[in-house]
């Protein structure tokens, strides 16, 4: 249909990283990169991306995705949820292709997406620490389908098996230390430099790991932000305000300590591969992730 042909082209004209497809292709130099089914799982990765940016953006009601209208703006609701949908459904598609394993991985992967998705549209449990929780989500919405990533390339490509195991939980840190990053660039972005305006997750009340640092502390500094950031940011001035706060705010080196603990965690599990292209790419990925955060 010619509708679905415009809105599922969409997303992915708009630009994005790819990086999913990037570690799927970086992992299957572990094994044959030419091997059949190996650019199929790195395209089966970024359609499942994909279909739950559209989703995403219906759920957030967001107006820009990747600096253009997003699904939901141009077209409905209704379109940008059907499209999502369409996008999955091709996904699951070449993953047959791919056979009964990668079949199961990217449906379980499929299913810890959405259980991400849910747990952070709940909130935490009660009595649930708000910083483990904001983790939790992360490893499911966003470190699942990185970890899946490398898993799928790697297997495609008939790595060894440990080698499998290892790069799949090289893209389960390095997508947690990836998403945190993001949480760090919504605070010390200067506009324009990354694609994102700055404060942009603050004016939507979404809480970021900075943020949560700064709610759950109770230093006497810190109680003009606290109220802040329990009270509307859309105003330009209080949003303004509290940004140069939170640049100012421990909490911000907390959280960098936290992402750089990632990083490191990532180098050392990269370090456990065979010397050569794929580790050192690997461990390029990691530095990136940190550079990214300046």
């Amino acid at each position: 249909h010619p509708m679905l042909d415009a809105a599922s082209g969409h997303l992915a004209a708009a630009g994005g990283k790819r990086v999913r497809p990037l570690l799927a292709l970086l992992a299957a130099r572990l094994g044959d990169p030419t091997a059949t089914g190996v650019v199929d799982a790195a395209v089966v990765v970024e359609l499942t991306h994909l279909a739950t940016l559209y989703h995403d953006d219906v759920m957030d009601e967001a107006d820009v995705r990747r600096g253009a209208p997003s699904a939901n703006a141009r077209w409905t609701n209704t379109v940008a949820i059907l499209t999502g949908d369409f996008l999955f459904a091709r996904a699951s598609d070449l993953t047959a292709g791919l056979g009964t394993e990668a079949t199961r991985i990217q449906s379980r992967t499929f299913a810890r997406l959405v259980e991400g998705q849910i747990s952070e549209t709940a909130g935490p449990a009660h009595g649930q620490d708000a910083v483990e929780h904001h983790l939790q989500v992360i490893a499911d919405k966003t470190a699942s389908l990185l970890a899946t990533s490398a898993r799928l390339g790697a297997l495609m490509a008939g790595a060894p098996p440990a080698h499998v195991e290892t790069v799949a939980r090289f893209g389960e840190v390095f997508g947690a230390a990836f998403q945190l990053s993001d949480d760090l660039i919504d605070v010390l972005s200067e506009s324009g430099q990354s694609g994102k305006t700055p404060g942009t997750d603050l004016r939507e009340g979404i809480r970021t790991l900075p943020v949560l640092l700064v709610l759950a502390s109770d230093d006497e500094a810190g109680a003009r932000l606290r109220e802040l950031l329990q009270s509307d940011l859309t105003d330009d001035a209080r949003l303004t305000e509290a940004l140069g706060l939170l640049r100012a705010h421990p909490a911000m080196q907390i959280a960098r300590d936290r992402l750089e603990s990632y990083v490191e965690q990532a180098r050392s599990i990269a370090d456990d591969l065979p010397d050569g292209p794929v580790r050192t790419a690997l461990s390029s990925l990691t530095d990136f992730v940190l550079a990214r955060t300046g």
